[in-house]
């Protein structure tokens, strides 16, 4: 963990509320799919915690949704404006773990770091089965990046107003492994269909690295902090 200056490349609008941004700067802490950074933002007390997307040597690509006044500062801002963000926060997934044919869910804003671990599952000669999860045609996002990797992909929508109708769980069958992030009764639903799997969870969060322990939940091998521990839980040990 280290505060680090990044410098914004592009800030791009993908639908009606969520956004890409690229960043150029020091990406060699981060050591996994599924971790997170924190930015600092002028004029806010608190830090806003954003998921990894992907990242090169020297470059980083959050996809964020404005929900608040914070991301919604975030969404104005220029090419050229440095920003101050604590890199590289939690654990990630562990690609030993993952076998050959996972299934990848992700849900709404739980869909970038899923970008990220297929790419890296298809580094790995893997072939995962991505299941993207929105409720509406018009927020759909991603999905070519997903197949430019090479990776199986379906889109679920709720409405039925673009690729098919349902659930991330009606995008696939009972799953030997899943790697999900998105809301928890979704992440539920998936452990449900799932022999085993990893799991992202979301949290609201204080100081990001583990000190004010205001993310802590309870896991069966006792209270876990979403954003050191965490955000990636094993099935086995989460208790819904």
């Amino acid at each position: 963990m280290d505060t680090k200056i990044y410098t914004i490349i592009s800030n791009r609008q993908l639908t009606g509320s969520v956004y890409e941004m690229k960043l150029e700067g020091d990406t060699s802490m981060i050591t996994a799919p599924g971790q997170f950074v924190n930015i600092k933002l002028e004029g806010f007390y608190l830090r806003r915690p954003i998921s990894i997307c992907d990242w090169n040597e020297n470059e980083l690509t959050l996809v964020y949704k404005t929900v608040g006044q914070g991301t919604k500062a975030m969404s104005k801002m220029q090419p050229g404006t440095e920003l101050d963000i604590l890199c590289s926060l939690g654990n990630g997934y562990d690609l030993d773990k993952i076998p050959q044919q996972p299934v990848l869910a992700g849900g709404g804003v739980g869909v970038p770091p899923m970008y990220g671990l297929a790419k890296a599952l298809i580094a790995q000669g893997k072939k995962p089965l991505v299941v993207l999860g929105f409720n509406t045609e018009h927020e759909v996002f991603y999905e070519e990046e997903f197949k430019a990797l090479g990776a199986d992909v379906k889109v679920m929508t709720a409405d039925g107003s673009y690729g098919s109708k349902g659930f991330v769980t009606d995008g696939f069958d009972v799953a030997e492994y899943a790697c999900a992030c998105g809301p928890e009764v979704m992440l539920q639903a998936i452990a449900n269909k799932a022999k085993d799997g990893q799991y992202s969870f979301e949290a609201r969060m204080a100081c990001g690295f583990g000190g004010c322990m205001g993310c802590s939940c309870e896991t069966k091998y006792g209270a876990k902090r979403i954003c050191k521990e965490g955000p990636v839980l094993e099935q086995e040990e989460i208790i819904w």
